[in-house]
């Protein structure tokens, strides 16, 4: 019992690094219909930028600055690549969102040199023991750190000018540009909310293999994707619980696999997501929460 609670609260720390990144990604979804295959591009510019920033003005703020500064890039990427194929077909949207992700891992790449830069996280490895389990400070910080910004979220969609206008773009573009909504603006700050989203995320995924990320960060945002076809791809709530489902079945495979799938020398741990995501796909296309969409024909 002492293992699997280990191994769900480890679960669990994973899945509000997954939360993040999944958010980004719905955020986007709900205001243009298209997915964002940039998100860990963000998260891995982020992530970089923090570890140039700590040194300079320690941990907390470095991660405030970088999402601020990759929210920014994210309006900038809106603004120049994305806001002139409006109206275009989704897929072409799509693909250049492929682009912008190899374009600005490929900068990236470049600042982070051969050897993993370290983040500079207070936790390092540092646990506690509750009731036995032992319990590591940075994934009790990822999901105190998550809890919040999904609330803080839920507040700015509920009660702000701007989060009303973005429910409002979600539900029929025309309906709201004729009340005077500016669509645009809501293209805007979904990118720039994703952004930031993605820097919080890389910063944790980067505490989870040791305070240091290398060029190979970014893949963690791919079990992202997974997320969202779990929880629904216009579904905040969704995105939240499909995160939290993957990283403590991802967590439980690590721990379990060889007694559950003894005649498998390879830990299955890494294809989890992909493997719960064809199943999702397969029996309930739309997710969770996600809308069904009805086509007349």
């Amino acid at each position: 019992m002492t293992e699997f609670l280990g191994a769900v609260s480890g679960g669990v720390g994973l899945g509000a690094v997954y939360t993040l990144l999944a958010l980004g990604f719905v955020i986007i979804y709900k205001s243009m219909q298209v997915i964002s295959f940039a998100q860990p591009a963000f998260m891995f510019a982020g992530a970089l930028l923090v570890t140039y920033l700590t040194p300079q003005i320690g941990f907390f703020l470095g991660v405030v600055v970088a999402a601020i500064g990759i929210a920014a890039v994210g309006l900038v990427v809106e603004r120049l690549a994305i806001r002139p194929m409006v109206g275009k077909p989704v897929f072409v949207i799509a693909i250049i969102t492929i682009g912008i992700d190899v374009i600005v891992r490929t900068i990236g790449g470049a600042f982070v040199g051969r050897d993993p830069r370290q983040i500079g996280d207070p936790w390092g490895n540092q646990t506690f023991d509750l009731a036995g389990v032992t319990i590591y400070q940075r994934h009790v910080a990822a999901v105190v750190v998550t809890t919040l910004l999904v609330l803080a979220l839920l507040a700015f969609f509920r009660w702000t000018p701007i989060g009303l206008a973005m429910r409002a773009s979600a539900l029929d573009q025309e309906a709201a540009m004729a009340q005077g909504v500016s669509v645009g603006s809501v293209f805007a700050i979904s990118w720039a909310l994703a952004g930031a989203l993605a820097t919080v995320a890389g910063v944790f995924a980067a505490t989870n293999t040791g305070g240091s990320m290398d060029r190979n960060l970014w893949l963690v945002a791919l079990a992202a994707l997974p997320v969202i076809i779990l929880g629904g791809l216009d579904s905040l709530g969704g995105a939240v619980l499909g995160g939290l489902i993957i990283g403590v079945l991802q967590q439980l495979v690590a721990v379990y696999h060889r007694d559950w799938f003894p005649f498998l020398d390879t830990n299955l741990r890494e294809i989890t997501p992909y493997l719960v995501m064809l199943v999702v796909l397969l029996v309930r296309p739309h997710g969770l929460f996600g809308t069904k969409e009805v086509e007349r024909v």
